[in-house]
């Protein structure tokens, strides 16, 4: 007897019909992407049934409704700690769910305060500061960091905010840079001494010390991108801009995979999540991001992209997160 699994997620259409901008829904789900992973479930033997987003998962908790578990793939609307509204309210009511708690999805979107845990255990992340306004940047020496540098809003995904100017090579250019993030995003810079390197992105699967590398893509812009930057750009157009690669075996393969399992197992992710990471000058890996969240368009998100690179079909790839977080909550069987 399979589990009724209840889906919560943010659909990009949705939020388009209430006036939000594509950049702004960026991060959220798209039709494709839910049919995707109902039919999945489903063939796992699961039940589904699909309840939206945050709101309307209130409303149906508040009715007395309740599932075995939750598929939680909701980004969230607003605030540094929207990825962890979702779980924080199915703890309240004491509903199992899919991927991390509240405080793993808070503190892994704050893109300075994961790198402040990851320097706290002695992990390569490259050196930076967070820039709250102009008063940050009155003297861009008193940073401490070596130009050239990168800008990013410090609590975005999918690229937001990142484009062919993130990287910085002068003290105004950073002022420039930094207002402009400021006031569209309107949440601090994260300044950071520009990784050169190859990038990387590794994905994790299961919990604490069952937790295991799945495998590794690395990202290469093509020419015609103009630009070596994974920005929103190259994320929303990545099937003409960029090339997924698969690491070849050896040293620097282990070195990378190793780091992004112990900054997975160190930040607490749960069940599933994917880490970036960049060569330094030095030529060794360094951490990027986390993200405990990941995206899962069969095709267009990177995690299953790495599966299928791995010889794990789609549907593997959901049934192992379902019984990583079945297994933890105790409840159902293995599929």
């Amino acid at each position: 007897m399979g589990l009724q699994v209840g889906l919560v997620y943010d659909l990009r259409g949705d939020y388009l019909a209430q006036g939000y901008t594509q950049e702004q829904v960026a991060e959220f789900d798209s039709d494709a992407t839910i049919n995707a992973l109902e039919e999945a479930i489903g063939s796992l033997g699961h039940g589904t049934e699909r309840i939206g987003n945050a709101f309307s998962l209130c409303k149906r908790l508040a009715a007395g409704e309740r599932w075995q578990l939750i598929f939680n793939i909701a980004e969230g609307l607003r605030g540094r700690s929207r990825e962890s509204q979702v779980p924080a309210i199915l703890e309240l009511y004491g509903v199992g769910y899919t991927f991390s708690d509240p405080l793993v999805c808070a503190a892994t979107l704050d893109k300075a305060v994961a790198k402040r845990l990851l320097q706290s255990a002695g992990l390569p992340t490259a050196r930076f500061r967070v820039v709250a306004g102009a008063d940050d940047l009155a003297d861009a020496d008193a940073l401490g960091l070596e130009f050239p540098l990168f800008a990013k809003p410090v609590a975005e995904g999918t690229g937001k905010g990142i484009d062919g100017s993130s990287r910085v090579d002068s003290a105004a250019q950073l002022r420039e840079v930094c207002a402009r993030l400021v006031k569209q995003f309107d949440q601090p810079v994260l300044v950071e001494e520009y990784l050169p390197g190859r990038e990387f992105t590794t994905g994790v699967l299961g919990c604490g010390g069952k937790a295991r590398v799945m495998g590794t893509i690395e990202l290469r812009m093509r020419e015609r991108a103009g630009t070596d930057i994974y920005s929103y750009q190259m994320k929303e157009q990545c099937e003409e801009l960029v090339d997924y690669l698969p690491m070849a075996a050896g040293d620097l393969r282990r070195r990378v995979e190793d780091l992004a399992l112990r900054a997975y197992r160190l930040l607490e992710c749960r069940d599933a999540g994917r880490v970036d990471m960049r060569l330094d000058r030095a030529g060794g890996p360094a951490f990027l991001e986390i993200n405990p969240l990941p995206g899962l368009h069969p095709t267009h998100s990177d995690l299953p992209m790495i599966a299928t690179q791995e010889g794990m079909s789609y549907v593997e790839l959901i049934g192992s997160i379902i019984n990583s977080a079945a297994e933890r909550l105790g409840i159902g069987h293995e599929v």
